[in-house]
């Protein structure tokens, strides 16, 4: 999921910043002590870590903002992940190293900081591989230096980016100027915003039965792109798109904004964009200009919306219907199965459901990756390797999302595609129906 465009200018000075030292904004935990054992060995005429070291996966989420909440419990379910592996993948100890790529001045992610965190990875030299970004527009940034990193390139797997310019083409240049090695070194294990804009005009049209939509975007690398996709979903489905515009994240209130929109009189509002960019505000003057969401006029979101305890609590919020590109923990628990017991031990560990469905899927991020050090050499370029050998999978009985699932390795999407409808009733965000995907 999620976020603004990445500049050239970003890119340029993360490139450029390859060899800066190890970031402030990130912490390390030790899944076990030690590093390499007694008797460890190192491959004859390799540079690759002695069997049994000490080998470092980060992850690089926005921990400021409203974002935070969902990124601590990513942490946590990382941080699970490992500790039932026994801190081991394969023959390597696994510690895990948290990056912050927001600021508190932003409330979210920040390019700047995200241009850092990719130069930090690339000289943190025990480091092998990343589990993230949560927002497209950062891992637009991150994800071109670290497939320049020269002993690499080095892999990173997200669990929440879903704009598709990341692994197929969407906008001039994309995919492959994110790649300037020519080679593939990003992952993710959660469908792409093609599908969803595409499934929330289908739900739009079919079970809301809705004929004149307005399509506002946060003007962000994922609002843009959903919003592209419900569009031209939205036209075959026979929807007339009555308005098409970005809101500013920096105004105070959107009243002139709906006021200007209520003479189209549309039956449906989707807001292609993040809670994070004034989201709340949006949602309290769209009530309170065009009615209740249980009304006339629908307030439809994707999964940028998903997740925010502040959004469940909003009276104003109440009745809308977001979506999400995956399967919901409730989902999970219910189908059984390894999903089912993963979420069960993350509420024992932690005392309290993940705050966001996000969470599992960087748990399932984190599996693969860890499956690919197990399968390599311990170097980035012996993960990266292993991770698009096209001999990684994660059985059912195994999976934390209920589903065997691997990485195509000419794209980096995943394997397996869910979406789901979920209706904001009673403060909750309740599953209401899986959406099927093309």
């Amino acid at each position: 999921m999620r976020f603004k465009k990445a500049s050239a200018l970003f890119i340029a000075l993360a490139v450029v910043g390859v060899a800066c030292g190890s970031s402030s904004s990130s912490t390390t935990k030790s899944t076990t002590a030690g590093t390499t054992p007694a008797g460890g060995t190192t491959p004859a005429g390799t540079n690759a870590p002695a069997t049994g070291a000490t080998l470092v996966i980060a992850t690089d989420l926005p921990l400021q903002g409203a974002s935070k909440d969902a990124s601590a419990d990513t942490n946590n379910a990382v941080q699970l992940v490992i500790d039932q592996a026994g801190g081991k993948a394969g023959a390597y100890t696994i510690t895990l190293k948290t990056y912050d790529n927001s600021t508190a001045a932003k409330g979210g992610w920040d390019d700047a900081t995200c241009a850092k965190n990719a130069s930090d990875h690339v000289a943190n030299k025990s480091e092998v591989a990343v589990m993230g970004t949560y927002n497209s527009g950062c891992a637009k940034i991150e994800v071109p230096v670290l497939n320049q990193d020269p002993s690499g390139p080095m892999l990173i797997v997200s669990h929440a980016n879903t704009n598709p310019g990341l692994t197929k083409a969407w906008n001039p240049g994309e995919p492959d100027k994110y790649y300037p090695t020519g080679v593939r070194n990003y992952g993710r294990v959660i469908a792409t915003d093609d599908y969803q804009g595409s499934a929330d005009a289908q739900f739009a049209k079919q079970d809301l039965k809705v004929t004149k939509c307005v399509v506002l975007n946060d003007a962000q690398t994922y609002g843009v792109g959903v919003a592209t996709a419900f569009k031209a979903e939205a036209k075959k489905q026979g929807i007339e798109i009555v308005a098409d515009q970005a809101w500013d994240a920096k105004q105070p209130n959107y009243t002139a904004l709906f006021e200007g929109l209520k003479s189209l009189n549309p039956d449906c509002v989707f807001l292609g964009g993040i809670n994070d960019n004034n989201g709340e505000q949006l949602i309290k003057d769209k009530v309170s200009v065009l009615g209740p969401n249980k009304g006339a006029v629908k307030l439809i979101a994707p999964d940028g919306f998903t997740g925010y305890p502040t959004v469940e609590k909003l009276a104003e919020a109440q009745d809308m219907y977001i979506s999400f590109a995956g399967l919901p923990a409730s989902e999970l628990i219910k189908a059984g199965g390894a999903g089912a017991k993963f979420v069960t031990d993350f509420k024992t560990k932690y005392g309290h459901d993940p705050a966001s469905a996000y969470a599992i899927y960087g748990a399932a991020a984190m599996q693969y990756i860890m499956a690919s050090v197990a399968a390599s050499d311990g170097t980035r370029k012996g993960v990266l390797q292993a991770a698009f050998s096209g001999k990684i999978t994660i059985t059912k009985d195994k999976s934390v999302i209920g589903k065997e699932f691997s990485i195509d390795t000419k794209s980096g999407d995943v394997t397996v595609r869910d979406m789901s409808i979920q209706l904001l009733t009673g403060n909750v965000e309740t599953f209401l129906k899986a959406w099927p995907v093309a």
